[in-house]
């Protein structure tokens, strides 16, 4: 059962696969990886539940962050020995600087840390840093295309298809894979790769995407096709 048939109600499953939503589009042969901002900032700094996480951390998402971390360092090692590219994304705020736009009006806890925190909001989480030859992107807005040179590379690399991972679902992912399906790029969410401070959000937003922009892939389907990519790669070569 997918995971948003606990809050999609039946009528709207039955309206969405009457018009003919969801179909699996499948992705193509050049893939990258792409890692939406996996820093403290959203995860935390040690595994706990998402209200206490966020009495530290305001934006932080709790355990449901820290069991994506242990899916995307497995989707980044698959990655990496098939030689698909990698791609990060990050903010870096400064407190009152103008970067924040409209962010510092709809958040009141925004630049807010831990006072004993030993890592900076801003740092990608140490299990799963970026790597030589990873690209690492600075952004200010949701969308990871928006106002930053992603879509450059992937031309320049031949990326016809993204594996989309990282947070938040409803934000900052689901911005980037609506800018993406614009630019008619192949995409796949990994379900387990993926998270959002709202159970509800979460799961209403996999469902929406799934339908319209993206397909929605378990993990080890994700891993199955990293593989196969490392495969045909060997065989060209």
């Amino acid at each position: 059962m997918p995971i948003w048939d606990e809050v999609i109600s039946e009528r709207d499953r039955h309206v969405y696969a009457t018009a003919g939503y969801g179909r699996p589009q499948g992705l193509g042969e050049r893939p990258a990886l792409l890692v939406i901002d996996m820093t403290y900032a959203f995860t935390g700094d040690r595994r706990e539940p998402v209200l206490e996480a966020a009495r530290r951390w305001p934006n932080s998402c709790g355990e449901e962050a820290f069991d994506a971390i242990d899916q995307i360092g497995r989707l980044l090692d698959a990655a990496r020995s098939a030689s698909v590219p990698v791609i990060y994304t990050r903010g870096e705020y400064t407190p009152g600087g103008p970067e924040a736009g409209r962010w510092a009006a709809k958040m009141a806890r925004m630049f807010e840390s831990p006072p004993d925190a030993a890592v900076s909001g801003d740092e990608i989480v140490h299990e799963i840093a970026p790597q030589p030859g990873d690209l690492v992107i600075k952004k200010d807005k949701p969308s990871a295309f928006f106002g930053t040179p992603l879509v450059s590379y992937l031309v320049d690399r031949g990326i016809d298809s993204l594996l989309v991972t990282g947070c938040t679902t409803s934000g900052c992912v689901r911005a980037s894979v609506i800018d993406g399906f614009s630019y008619n790029y192949r995409i796949a969410v990994v379900e387990q790769a993926v998270f959002d401070r709202g159970e509800v959000t979460h799961k209403i937003n996999l469902f929406d995407m799934n339908s319209k922009y993206a397909d929605v892939i378990d993990v080890d389907a994700a891993l199955a096709y990293l593989r196969g990519c490392g495969g045909r790669r060997r065989g060209a070569a």
